[in-house]
């Protein structure tokens, strides 16, 4: 019985020894000594190298990539038709719109230090910029007269050219000087001529819109001489000396 138990026991430690090298060969024990006697082979075929891992990188960079940066929106600047219409107190406008008697306030005035010379003052009371001819229509009668027979008119600039009109914005006054004697003679003087009569724009205006102005008592008329339009009344005083021809 002995013996039996013996040789038992016997094939039992033998069987167990015979599992435990078949575990260790396989590779697949469990247990703190599997972990701490791997060989370097072992623990670097076990090792991971870095990788763009989804949970190792910020989330910006693993959705998408940063957005190109674009130029601020900005507005082109507004350019002006080629058909736009001008600015009706421009020159433009004027040199296309010759001045309205109506528009006008026309006075009559001797030139303070030169009882010869009359001062006319044309001054646009309109809301736009108008045209007059390069000077006013002017002529020296009788009041009396009737027919013109006595008239006289003065010499004017000769050599004119230029822009097509001369432009007097709205507000603003042109001036012409006439001056009744340039030489201050005092015989040869015209008869009977006691009127000054005045068209603003000779080139527009029916010769029925002329204006009529008393020349006062002891006017004295011999080789006038009529200035072309002027900004300021000296201007139109210089303009005056230089007349030279029939109009």
């Amino acid at each position: 019985m002995k013996s039996a138990l013996s040789s038992a026991a016997v094939l039992l430690v033998g069987a167990l020894a015979l599992t435990a090298c078949q575990s260790d060969s396989d590779g697949t024990a469990a247990g703190p000594s599997s972990s701490t006697t791997s060989s370097p082979s072992s623990a670097q075929a076990g090792s991971r190298t870095p990788s763009a891992s989804p949970t190792t990188q910020p989330a910006s960079a693993a959705t998408s990539a940063p957005a190109s940066t674009r130029p601020p929106l900005t507005t082109a600047p507004t350019r002006k038709s080629a058909t736009a219409p001008a600015s009706t107190d421009s020159d433009t406008y004027a040199f296309k719109h010759p001045c309205a008697i109506g528009a006008l306030s026309v006075h009559v005035t001797v030139r303070a230090g030169a009882p010869t010379q009359r001062v006319i003052a044309v001054r646009n009371t309109g809301a736009h910029a108008c045209g007059l001819s390069y000077y006013p229509l002017v002529d020296l009668d009788g009041a009396a007269s009737g027919d013109g027979a006595t008239a006289v008119k003065p010499l004017v600039p000769g050599g004119l050219g230029g822009a097509p009109a001369y432009v007097v914005h709205a507000g603003q006054t042109a001036y012409a000087v006439v001056d009744l004697d340039p030489s201050g003679a005092s015989t040869g003087t015209a008869a009977g001529v006691d009127e000054l009569n005045v068209l603003p724009d000779g080139d527009h205006m029916p010769t029925a819109q002329t204006l009529n102005f008393p020349l006062g008592k002891g006017a004295l008329v011999r080789g006038p001489k009529l200035g072309l339009y002027r900004s300021t009344v000296s201007d139109a005083v210089a303009s005056m000396r230089t007349a030279d021809t029939r109009p």
